[in-house]
């Protein structure tokens, strides 16, 4: 691979808010702490403190975590590492997509791989660790339920509810045998595992153990445990939605928009096949869509003794996250991006560090067969982001066949132009006749183009098929490739794929990565 790249700005892909951050816009510096550089996690590191009894609750969990998988022996070392006072985890987080759904879930991770391993370069009293949160809690199962490939949509139609991580593997028989492409890595993650939480950390493990990314499943009892006394804050004070609202307000008035929106209690209630929304009325705490409710003495009971059961939404997920890990990094896309940037004040409440965030590394991956098409049409790499109408006709232009007419609509303007004068010194009536004359006679001139244009193309069809193949490749549905292709689009005909990502992505380099397969 080869790598080009753009500034975010000439993909014209993201938010003004996203592009803004990632340029250091000044405006937007009070929504958080130290700026995404190298640098800045050198000013983390000399405040961020974590408690000796944390680490061992999350050290003994991930060992049992793990106790199914065969180890690697760099991620056996890292757990082991989160032991000690001088670890630190950069950390991504998304969805149980099956078979990693689009790419940008591989970029996210490769993006916290590598940026582990520059800051072991430039801080190398410290270890740090690279983290997938699996977002096993989530309930939204029509959101992560199939993969596209080559361009056929895989889909798993099942009636389990409640968090996805607790899915029952056992009924994807019919779903795995769907699937054209028998790639043993996916075979054995859900063949071999009994929930969609054991196979995606399966999945994960496989692809990046030898990297030593720790995959973290934090529907776990020990883990809430450390978090129930924000979980307890939360339910009876209701504090984060004056904060978060207030916050969301600042963005507006400072030109964004708000991607989050905070709720009373920012908290779902599970019990087992089922996660759903915890409300308060009139001192009862209430779960919807069930008979379950509590007193406020009875909702504290049952986090003190059941603490698993209280599930974090968008709101307090990233706070969890950052009290049960010694994470000095949160590497996310636009929108993870911009509603961490609400959160600030609800981190100050409680008094919980707050993280830097790190943009992940956004690419498009030119494969060979598409490498020699842009080539033989001699297009740029900027070039490709333009529109497919844009590209057609400036290809046709280059050659000079391109008709476009625009000298002969200029002098049919001129034309009329003159006639208006003469009519004005003869007959000012006759000026709203001939400006009508006029318009039909551009209107005339118009569709002559865009027949002469069609014609044009239909002689360069294969030029202009070309070009439909690059954007499709590049484009798919007129939208980021990383988007909507499967990451199998390649690892299938190139197994060093990931490693070939690795070492082209740079973590700290904030501009679209152009990959060019050679």
């Amino acid at each position: 691979m080869r790598v080009e790249k753009l500034p975010f700005e000439k993909v014209q892909a993201f938010s003004k808010l996203f592009v803004n951050y990632c340029n250091d816009v000044p405006a937007l510096a009070s929504f958080y702490g130290e700026k995404p550089t190298i640098a800045g996690f050198g000013d983390i590191l000399k405040r961020r403190q974590f408690l000796p009894q944390s680490r061992e609750v999350l050290v003994k969990t991930l060992q049992s975590q793990y106790e199914s998988l065969e180890q690697h022996e760099a991620v056996e070392q890292n757990i082991s590492l989160l032991g000690k006072d001088n670890t630190f985890t950069v950390t991504t987080g998304h969805q149980l997509n099956l078979y990693t759904g689009p790419l940008y879930f591989i970029y996210k991770i490769a993006t916290v791989v590598n940026a582990c391993k520059q800051l072991k370069e430039a801080y190398p009293d410290y270890d740090f660790v690279p983290v997938y949160w699996m977002a096993s809690e989530d309930h939204d199962f029509e959101e992560i339920n199939h993969f596209s490939l080559y361009g056929q949509k895989y889909s798993w139609n099942s009636d389990q509810t409640g968090p996805v991580g607790r899915f029952d593997t056992a009924p994807m028989n019919d779903f795995l045998e769907g699937i054209p492409e028998k790639v043993q890595l996916f075979e054995k993650a859900y063949r071999e595992h009994g929930t969609l939480a054991e196979a995606c950390r399966c999945y994960v493990h496989e692809l990046f153990g030898e990297q030593g990314v720790v995959v973290v499943d934090a529907d776990h009892a020990d883990l809430k445990a450390k978090f129930s006394p924000i979980i307890k804050e939360e339910v009876l004070s209701q504090s984060a939605q004056p904060i978060v609202e207030a916050t969301n307000q600042k963005l507006i008035e400072a030109g964004y928009n708000s991607q989050a929106f905070s709720r009373e209690i920012n908290f779902f209630y599970l019990d087992g096949i089922s996660r759903e929304r915890i409300v308060e009325t009139d001192g009862v705490y209430k779960v919807r869509n069930t008979k379950i409710s509590f007193s406020k003495e009875e909702i504290l009971k049952e986090i003190d003794e059941h603490p698993e059961r209280f599930s974090p939404n968008v709101i307090m997920r990233p706070v969890y996250q950052e009290v049960i890990l010694p994470n000095i990094g949160y590497t996310g896309g636009p929108a993870e991006v911009a509603y961490w940037l609400q959160l600030k004040g609800v981190f100050d409440l409680h008094q919980v560090s707050f993280p830097i965030l790190l943009p992940r590394n956004f690419g498009m991956v030119v494969s060979r067969n598409i490498g020699r098409k842009i080539s033989k049409l001699e297009l740029g790499t900027e070039d490709l982001f333009k529109d497919i109408q844009s590209l057609k006709s400036w290809q046709l232009a280059k050659y000079g066949e391109d008709h476009v007419l625009d000298e002969d609509m200029a002098a049919v303007i001129q034309v009329f132009a003159g006639l208006k004068t003469k009519a004005l010194n003869i007959d000012k009536s006759l000026e709203g006749y001939i400006g009508a004359e006029q318009a039909k006679a551009v209107k005339n001139i118009e569709n002559i183009q865009r027949k002469l244009k069609k014609a044009l193309e239909s002689k360069n069809e294969v030029a202009m098929r070309q070009i439909d193949a690059i954007k499709e490749s590049l484009f798919p549905g007129n939208g980021l490739q990383e988007r909507t292709l499967n990451f199998l689009t390649f690892y299938l005909e190139d197994p060093s794929f990931v490693r070939d990502l690795l070492a082209n992505f740079d973590a700290f380099d904030m501009r679209f990565h152009v990959l060019w397969q050679e």
